[in-house]
């Protein structure tokens, strides 16, 4: 096989950019590898933080790919009601060798319809909102159900993209990448995880997030009823 092993990345307003350009840095080392950021309407985005990434493609311009990724991002409430990304996400899927997310991306994977009777992760905050999309919610910060491929928060992406990597070229050449990058995480507080960090932490991080929480639930809400 001498083609492009192809690799879309889902993207659309208010995505985490760390989301993509973590697992995009570790999955393009791939062999052949051949990366595409797509959007249901292409041209620019604009990311969590005000980043702005242009020269996206059209999601329905791509024929099919070997690997689909969806990240997650405060834009996933608005993107769950995107009809036209959607019916792409369920396009590609069918015909990709793998189907992956980070964070809440798992959750558009649910509002197309791709996580019923599925096991996959998400961010701790979102994470029982996938059972609404008929799938179950697991806690893991990688998890693997068959071609399904979905990581928890954020950062999570990295770790789900070396799984990803030691699935299709093999361990020895994941660990090769993880040392060429130096990815050996050493966090200066024991404080990523809600079992971890402090009650205080944990009620700051808290507060932060429930003044979203109507929003979030509305729009999972919506997105499931249209299944």
């Amino acid at each position: 096989m001498n083609h492009p092993y192809t690799i879309v990345f889902a993207l659309y307003p208010g995505v985490t950019q760390l989301d993509f350009t973590g697992p995009l840095e570790f999955l393009s080392k791939l062999p052949r590898a051949r990366c595409l950021l797509a959007s249901s309407r292409g041209g620019d985005i604009r990311a969590d933080g005000g980043v702005v990434f242009s020269g996206i493609a059209r999601l329905a311009d791509i024929e099919r790919c070997d690997l689909l990724c969806v990240p997650g991002g405060l834009g996933t409430m608005e993107a769950m009601e995107d009809a036209e990304l959607l019916g792409q996400l369920r396009r590609l899927a069918a015909g990709a060798d793998y189907v992956s997310s980070v964070c809440t991306g798992s959750l558009l994977l649910g509002a197309a319809g791709l996580l019923k009777g599925r096991r996959a992760a998400c961010h701790w905050a979102w994470l029982d909102s996938l059972a609404a999309f008929g799938a179950h919610p697991c806690p893991d910060r990688v998890v693997v159900d068959g071609k399904l491929f979905s990581g928890g928060g954020v950062t999570a992406g990295i770790d789900m993209a070396l799984t990803l990597m030691a699935e299709i070229a093999g361990p020895e050449f994941a660990q090769t990448v993880q040392l060429t990058l130096e990815y050996a995480p050493a966090p200066p507080f024991a404080s990523g995880r809600p079992e971890l960090a402090s009650p205080e932490v944990l009620a700051a991080a808290r507060r932060r997030i429930d003044q979203l929480r109507d929003r979030r639930e509305e729009a999972v809400l919506r997105a499931a009823s249209s299944l």
